[in-house]
């Protein structure tokens, strides 16, 4: 039992505050004073979470961000399983990005699919000083003489690329013009764009647009046929089959799944998707963007949905059936007691063992709150939470929908602040990263891997509820907690000197 749960919110919320006091005085005091703006102890009736967000992270601190092509590449383009996509800069960053998110797809890897699969036009000194057009070319036509199935190619700029004034558009139009107007996407996801992986999505859903929406042909139109209950899953990446999960249920309840976003995801679905009666939005940061556009141009609503934990997901499917008729609505409350009795005995099996537990988080894209309902349904407590690279709008959504009066909220958290937030509050459980993940494990803490899910999953849907609620379990109540010790309990840690 941690110690959160026997302290009041009064003494919690001191205690908060305390530390974040403690954790600003190492600083500089300019340091101290920029940071001091990204941490806080929620308020009850607050809509904000009282943090700023969507700044550059501060030179000399250890942040634990991505860049602008993580963001493209890595979480939006790269899992679309039938293109292939071109790291265009030095070989770093390309093997870097390779395989790095579990996003599962069905095909046969090298013929028809191409996600686990990496692709760079290695660039070298020569082609910083005389320009790298000339070897894209030459990587895309030898791309499709290799890959002649492949259905479209983009092309995600590394940093140089920017710098030196690369022409990726030209090269883009004039090969696509060659090869029979074959989609080919220049993206300017250039590194140094922006203050985190953030922007990157946004560029990404640019190039969307620009490249593919604004690309499809009448002939291409006519082919589809529509029914009154399409929709497109929009935000999903299909970590360990995750978007799988959860369009069995969409499915189960009547809705007709015409694509996915962009897990397991197609060219052919993307261009499909301006055809959707409704856009269901699951990562908001990532993918809000498009659905906004395809609101504004296509006329398409969309809304967000949250299939972490059955009281989530019977609030979203109930959400969902909302915008059809009543035979959806019927649809969904069929699928809810369909399931719930496995609901209840998962719950049954793992409350037991895992109530009262605190949990500290600390991840990308929507985690940071859309998992905390998962948590409260085994009746754990989420203790601390904030986003890597969260906006305004990803905090008030936490706020008014999530945290608990007294939570600690940490955005864009050094690695200095995280590791003293969890010696001083010591909880039962951090869920994070991989660059956090062995720090916290070697000071004796139980952690899961929340962004890939510790090569676990799928944990949306009901399906994915009952492996989340396993692998907590086997997180926090492995013995192997029994032979070591987190340092805190032998020894207190000495004091760090401020900075003069």
């Amino acid at each position: 039992m941690s110690l959160a749960s026997t302290q009041s919110v009064a003494e919690i919320k001191a205690r908060n505050k305390q530390l974040i006091d403690e954790v600003l005085k190492v600083y500089p005091e300019k340091t101290a004073k920029r940071r001091a703006k990204h941490l806080n102890v929620h308020e009850v009736g607050r809509s904000d979470c009282g943090v700023k967000s969507n700044l550059k992270s501060i030179p000399g601190v250890m942040t634990i961000r991505g860049c602008a092509y993580a963001g493209s590449k890595g979480v939006v383009w790269g899992p679309i399983k039938d293109m292939i996509h071109i790291s265009h800069g030095p070989v770093g960053c390309g093997q870097y990005s390779w395989g790095s998110r579990r996003n599962y797809y069905v095909g046969t890897t090298g013929i028809d699919t191409f996600g686990t699969m990496q692709f760079t036009s290695d660039f070298q000194e020569k082609d910083i000083v005389f320009g790298g057009d000339k070897k894209l070319v030459k990587v895309i036509d030898e791309i499709q003489d290799l890959f002649p199935l492949s259905r479209g190619i983009t092309i995600q700029s590394e940093c140089p690329i920017g710098l030196i004034g690369d022409d990726i558009e030209a090269v883009s139009r004039a090969k696509s013009k060659e090869y029979g107007g074959k989609t080919i996407v220049p993206v300017r996801c250039e590194g140094f764009r922006g203050v985190s992986q953030s922007l990157g999505h946004h560029i990404a859903n640019d190039a969307v647009r620009d490249w593919v929406f604004d690309k499809i042909t009448p002939e291409a139109e006519r082919r589809f046929e529509s029914t009154p209950y399409d929709v497109a899953i929009i935000g999903d990446y299909n970590i360990g089959g995750d978007a799988w999960s959860s369009r069995i249920l969409l499915e189960e309840m009547g809705l007709r799944v015409i694509a996915q976003w962009s897990g397991d995801g197609s060219l052919a679905e993307l261009e499909a998707t301006p055809k959707a009666k409704l856009n269901i939005l699951h990562c908001y940061r990532s993918m809000n963007y498009i659905s906004r556009h395809m609101e504004e141009k296509f006329g398409i609503p969309w809304c967000e949905y949250n299939f972490f934990g059955p009281s989530k997901i019977v609030e979203s499917l109930r959400k969902i059936a909302a915008f059809f008729d009543d035979k959806i609505k019927e649809g969904a409350e069929r699928v809810i007691s369909k399931y719930q009795p496995l609901m209840d005995a998962v719950i049954a099996k793992y409350r037991p063992r895992l109530e009262g537990k605190s949990v500290m988080l600390f991840v990308g894209g929507l985690r940071p709150r859309h998992v905390i309902g998962a948590y409260e349904d085994l009746g754990m407590v989420v203790v601390g939470t904030g986003y890597e690279f969260g906006h305004n709008d990803d905090y008030q959504r936490t706020a008014q929908h999530y945290v608990k009066d007294g939570t600690l909220i940490y955005d864009d958290v050094t690695g200095y602040e995280f590791e003293r937030f969890v010696e001083k509050i010591q909880p039962d459980l951090v869920g994070s990263g991989i660059k956090e993940k062995y720090v916290f494990q070697k000071m004796g803490v139980p952690f899961r891997q929340m962004h890939s899910w510790d090569y676990s999953g799928p944990y949306h849907g009901y399906d994915g509820f009952a492996i989340f609620a396993r692998d907590m379990d086997m997180a926090i109540n492995s013995p192997i907690w029994k032979k070591t010790r987190a340092p805190w309990k032998d020894a207190p840690r000495p004091t760090l000197m401020a900075a003069e």
